[in-house]
């Protein structure tokens, strides 16, 4: 791991860098369940009903269910499932592949293996919503436990773990706004939320979902939103303000109290987006900010899988004040045996049928027990110190800067980059260079959206990985600035050793493009319409970009 670099036509780059080490991703060109699909073919044999228990369900929902025509699952055999599922395995990049340091915002850090066996014990994997409240007792008070454990975290006063994902629990906590201020006769008068630009989208998305205008407030020279703009943009119409802090640019508004208290000077609520809490445990929670309401991202903070988008789990917190207005049911515990509470006439919808993602309210609570109150202080203090050593490393790189860098100020657990003066040098952008990492075997995050930063790369190193293993990522990307400038193009037709083709960038800006279903792929690119709407056709140029006839392997 630590043989000097010397590629044909590559220079010698300043500092340590190391060899990346050899990686070549398999590639299946592996194609979706449903088109293994034959007629006939099983993975198990169920057998029918037997002609007793089949009349002694007669007329309950039982023989209803069993009477429902097929639901349109594919037809695969046992094996070719277990090798489909396999092969796509071997194609993704991840955390229990490589250094997955390069998903900014998202909080790539181990789980545990030992959390999986949990999981998969019998009485956390095979019990079922509907069993009654007396056979599941210990996952109960398992998740019982994990909401106190995450009210002293936050500081708050109740929590519910109902939400399968943070933008899901985001989207509670703006129905408990839009309900708390309905409760007060105040709904008609409240109609805006106060947002940044660096929280995370779907502050605003949630907002304008359930009715709201934004105000989105976008950052000064030093990155941050000023109190005296915050201020003005308050009003008798603001319900809320929805903040990150430290924003998705890794810094850290020192004014966050002042700004709380500022929105609750003209009535609104103060709402934390708290789901990226890795640098902040143990050290400040959102209680000592002055807020109403936050909420975490079990999947991010508290080391469950990410999943790739899911399934993951949300916790929503808030004070006494507004606990009436959490969505049920909710967990209660009298004389060491735990039910389940209906919500009263306050509370918000349901986010989701049942309690939340049993699975994932398993690890995090396991991780916490595992970690304990001075663990949890550690977590934030290695995180810090992992991204502040990166920035180190980085920050003599030619052709890259950290956004918004003020002298005297360290960011928190991440930081937004710009290779803005690389691309100006070698018209390579952002996006190019994390292709070409994914040829190492390295991930590469740029941005969410909207690109404030130009050329953007996000980079958030967790408490999980060691000095030796932040040095092999940053080698590759100080490797990769490096191909750059002596091969552009073997950078911008990246990737070359990858699992994958480019993504058709035109695509992913038109829904009309988008088969989120296999039937939506029947319909639009097979020709196969189950119900006969219009076929739908792509646009002549909607193609896939193809690599260069020039093939790289170095």
């Amino acid at each position: 791991m630590h043989e000097s670099v010397a590629l044909p036509g590559v220079p010698a780059v300043t500092g340590d860098i190391s060899k990346p080490r050899d990686y070549h991703a398999p590639r299946w060109r592996e194609p979706l369940i449903f088109q293994y699909d034959v007629p006939g073919s099983r993975g198990m044999h169920v057998p029918g009903l037997s002609e007793a228990t089949a009349h002694a369900l007669e007329g309950s929902p039982e023989a209803e269910v069993a009477s429902q025509r097929s639901i349109g699952l594919p037809a695969v055999s046992q094996a070719q499932v277990q090798r489909h599922f396999l092969r796509l395995s071997q194609e993704t990049l991840g955390a229990d592949l490589n250094v997955d340091i390069g998903q900014g915002t998202c909080t790539m850090k181990y789980s545990p293996k030992v959390n999986e066996q949990f999981v998969r014990a019998p009485g956390a994997a095979e019990i079922h919503p509907l069993q009654h409240e007396s056979t599941v007792q210990g996952a109960l008070q398992i998740m019982h436990d994990l909401e106190g454990y995450l009210a002293e975290i936050s500081g708050m006063d109740a929590v519910s773990l109902q939400a399968p994902a943070g933008s899901a629990a985001i989207f509670g906590n703006v129905s408990l706004v839009k309900a708390y201020f309905a409760a007060r006769g105040e709904l008609d008068q409240r109609t805006e939320i106060v947002t940044t630009v660096f929280s995370h989208p779907s502050n605003a998305a949630t907002a304008k979902t359930l009715g709201f205008s934004v105000v989105t407030l976008y950052p000064g020279e030093d990155g941050l939103v000023s109190l005296e703009a915050l201020k003005a943009s308050l009003s008798e119409r603001t319900a809320a303000i929805l903040i990150t802090n430290p924003e998705d640019t890794g810094i850290y508004n020192p004014d966050i109290a002042d700004i709380v208290e500022a929105a609750h000077a003209v009535g609104a609520l103060g709402v934390y987006d708290q789901a990226n809490a890795n640098g902040l445990l143990g050290i400040t929670n959102a209680r000592q900010a002055g807020f109403d309401i936050c909420h975490f991202n079990l999947h991010k903070t508290f080391s469950t899988p990410h999943a790739c988008g899911g399934p993951a789990a949300g916790a929503m917190c808030v004070t006494k004040e507004l606990e009436p207005f959490l969505p049920g049911p909710r967990i209660r515990e009298e004389s060491g045996v735990y039910r389940l509470e209906q919500p009263g006439e306050l509370a918000v919808a349901p986010i989701r049928p049942f309690y939340g993602v049993v699975p994932n309210l398993i690890r995090a609570y396991a991780w916490i027990r595992a970690m304990g109150g001075e663990g949890l202080r550690h977590v934030a203090e290695d995180a810090v110190l992992n991204n502040n050593y990166v920035a180190a490393r980085l920050r003599d790189e030619p052709g890259i800067e950290a956004s918004y860098e003020v002298e005297g100020r360290l960011p928190i657990e991440q930081v937004r980059y710009s290779w803005q003066k690389l691309t100006d040098e070698t018209g390579v952008s952002s996006a190019e260079l994390g292709s070409r990492m994914a040829d190492y075997g390295f991930h590469f995050w740029t941005s969410h959206h909207p690109y404030i930063v130009s050329e953007p790369a996000t980079i958030e190193p967790t408490e999980s990985y060691s000095k030796a293993e932040l040095d092999e990522y940053v080698n590759a990307l100080r490797l990769v600035a490096a191909e750059a400038r002596t091969d552009a193009e073997l950078v911008r037709t990246a990737p070359h050793r990858s699992s994958n083709r480019l993504v058709h960038e035109q695509a992913m800006s038109e829904p009309e493009t988008w088969a989120t279903s296999w039937r939506a792929y029947e319909r639009k690119y097979l020709g196969r319409d189950r119900t006969n709407p219009p076929h739908w056709e792509p646009p002549a140029d909607f193609v896939p970009r193809e690599r260069p006839e020039k093939a790289y392997h170095r």
